[in-house]
């Protein structure tokens, strides 16, 4: 395992109720793997450490690859359901190296190789700069990119404050731009519109 992946470790976020699908997205199948494994497998060919955070480890646990550790989503008080950001600081209070990988469970078209690549980018980021994602028309894409494992600080006081998404928090900070040649990789399959277009 090359030096820089040494110094990284995943986080897979597994916590989203699926309600524009209409069924458990983490578990669709495509080419023998569920979604969740996949991306799991994903993380794991390119990180040192990969946890898997979900409020539904019980559901998910035999579905994770050997050496992805299941780390159980706790409920933020006064809200029904915690949203990506709250799944991601919880998953981050147990990061020990500098960068994280951070990537949804429903990325189909990932590949360890594409993410392999990437990694070089961070050796360009800025000290100030506590993230690289890509971005879209839209803003960022927060769920399948690196952050600093200091913007912890930051993300904990941003919550606390109520704060619930990513792109205000994100609009806050210094974030490095990731240059993605092949942008189907970044594709969410949320409806069953997606579904059907890939399966």
């Amino acid at each position: 395992m090359a030096l820089i992946e040494e110094q990284l470790t995943a986080i897979v976020l597994a916590g989203g109720e699926s309600t524009r699908m209409g069924q458990d997205k983490a578990l669709l199948n495509l080419a023998g793997e569920t979604f969740l494994s996949h991306v799991c497998l994903v993380a794991r060919e390119c990180a040192a450490q990969t946890y898997v955070v979900s409020p539904w480890i019980e559901k998910y646990q035999k579905f994770l690859p050997r050496g992805c550790q299941p780390v159980q989503e706790q409920l933020v008080l006064n809200t029904s359901s915690n949203t990506p950001l709250i799944g991601f600081a919880q998953g981050l209070e147990l990061v020990k190296t500098e960068w994280v990988l951070l990537l949804a469970c429903d990325l189909p078209h990932l590949s360890s190789p594409q993410v392999k690549q990437w990694l070089l980018a961070l050796t360009t980021v800025f000290p100030a700069e506590i993230a690289c994602l890509p971005r879209s028309t839209k803003g960022w894409e927060p769920l399948c990119g690196f952050y600093r494992r200091g913007c912890l600080t930051s993300l904990k006081q941003y919550i606390s404050e109520g704060g619930r998404s990513f792109q205000p928090w994100l609009a806050e900070h210094s974030v490095r731009e990731l240059w993605v040649s092949d942008r189907n990789c970044l594709f969410n399959c949320n409806t069953p519109q997606d579904w059907s277009a890939i399966n």
